[in-house]
């Protein structure tokens, strides 16, 4: 069956025939490709197309598709059970992996998504300080939990959503949102309601926005004035753990919030998400405090196995500089194309992730992030989609480049991209 055929039985079954929204294309318009299978940094629709693969899962698959350790573990975790209700002992390996390359992280408590996550640390913020408000930044997107839907960039911002309907006028005020890297704003805000402030969650580097780097000293602010006002700094690190560096971003900038949410990269491509901080905030969790969070398919040994894989690859072979050699190739390359052809642009990146934006403005807040013509940005991702070549359906997403990618792959996407870019 065709991309087309399959698409429309899906939307008979599926709002909108996906389970998450931007994968409808609905922001940059034609139809979605339903994907057959993927290899290293290739991937395949039903019709036997091919993509070089720059969307990588949304960043999970560092090591790219189908990785061959991956691969062995997994199916040698397959015979011995899918799932146990139990704690298995590779919870606890990772666990010791995780603890021994993230700054700040003494304890973890494992889950099944991003979401869940950052719902958690969330949840257990308040359940510490005794506090209500949340702070959090326009753009930056911690997952569907409600609270944090408010001004969030992803999905939201992709398809132009309002952040709250479905969510109780009552909770969406107990957030307070404030402008990406701006320090004024924030030390504002804990003048007028800082005693009353739980917990600042943000995203060291952004990458819901498209990829928002933090001004030198933001993330130093946001630690400053948490500790003075006895508020919790929550790293959402879904995004950057194990991608911009071993121990993400916290490593990079040398900042230790008091709780990281994690995700992505950890799973190597299963669900799997994970909060974390010290151990006398940790152990207010349930079953050792009062602050209860639980869930069925938590520790599951199948994410657990692929993670475990995927970290010791990380571990052993330290690919961050040939990781920031191929993106810098691949940005170096996007830039000289869309400079030839006369087109303004801005590209934003940090290690292996990095956004594209149509702007002639310096992007580091979500106002300017939506500067960029989203227009020419639909234009830019059909005719790179019609030469194979795969990026987010999403100007406020980040490209991914994994392992897998090769120096050969570049030169070849570039030359795709390069006949996009002619034909637009």
């Amino acid at each position: 069956m065709t991309n087309r055929d399959l698409f429309e039985k899906a939307k008979e079954l599926m709002p909108g025939g996906v389970s998450s929204p931007v994968r409808a294309f609905k922001a940059v318009g034609g139809e979605p490709i339903i994907v057959s299978h993927a290899q290293g940094c290739r991937l395949w629709d039903v019709e036997g197309k091919e993509y070089i693969d720059f969307l990588m899962s949304w960043g999970p698959l560092i090591l790219g598709h189908s990785h061959p350790r991956v691969v062995k573990a997994l199916e040698e975790q397959l015979r011995k059970g899918l799932s146990y209700g139990l704690t298995n002992a590779h919870e606890i390996t990772l666990a010791q992996m995780i603890v021994s390359a993230m700054p700040s992280v003494e304890m973890v408590r494992f889950v099944s998504s991003g979401t869940e996550a950052t719902m958690s640390a969330i949840r257990l913020a308040r359940g510490y300080t005794g506090r209500k408000y949340v702070v959090k930044f326009e753009g930056c997107y911690h997952g569907h939990y409600d609270g944090l839907l408010v001004s969030a960039g992803s999905g939201v911002a992709t398809l132009g959503i309002p952040g709250t309907p479905g969510v109780p006028e009552e909770i969406a005020n107990l957030t307070i949102v404030l402008p990406y890297n701006d320090v004024q704003a924030l030390e504002e805000t804990f003048k007028k309601y800082g005693e009353s402030i739980a917990c600042v969650i943000v995203e060291p580097i952004a990458g819901n926005m498209g990829t928002v780097l933090p001004k030198d000293g933001f993330l130093q602010a946001l630690r400053k004035l948490t500790k003075e006002y006895s508020a919790l700094l929550i790293f959402d690190e879904v995004i950057t753990n194990f991608r911009v560096s071993k121990g993400g971003a916290q490593e990079m900038y040398s900042v230790d919030p008091d709780l990281t949410c994690m995700g992505k990269v950890i799973g190597g491509g299963m669900p799997l998400g994970a909060y974390g901080g010290k151990k006398e905030i940790m152990k207010k969790v349930a079953p050792e405090g009062p602050i209860y969070q639980a869930g069925t398919l938590s520790g599951n040994p199948m994410a657990m196995i692929s993670g475990i894989a995927t970290l010791s690859e990380l571990f052993e072979t330290n690919p961050y500089p040939y990781l920031e050699q191929i993106s810098q190739q691949l940005c170096d390359g996007i830039s000289q194309i869309l400079s030839d052809k006369g087109i303004t642009h801005r590209i934003n990146r940090v290690g292996s992730m990095f956004t594209v934006f149509f702007t002639e403005k310096e992007v580091f807040d979500y106002s300017t992030a939506k500067t960029s013509n989203l227009e020419l940005f639909g234009k830019f991702f059909r005719a790179l989609l019609k030469e194979g070549v795969l990026i987010p359906p999403s100007q406020f997403e980040a490209w991914f480049l994994s392992t897998a990618h090769t120096k050969e792959d570049i030169d070849e996407a570039l030359n795709r991209i390069d006949r996009a870019v002619r034909s637009i």
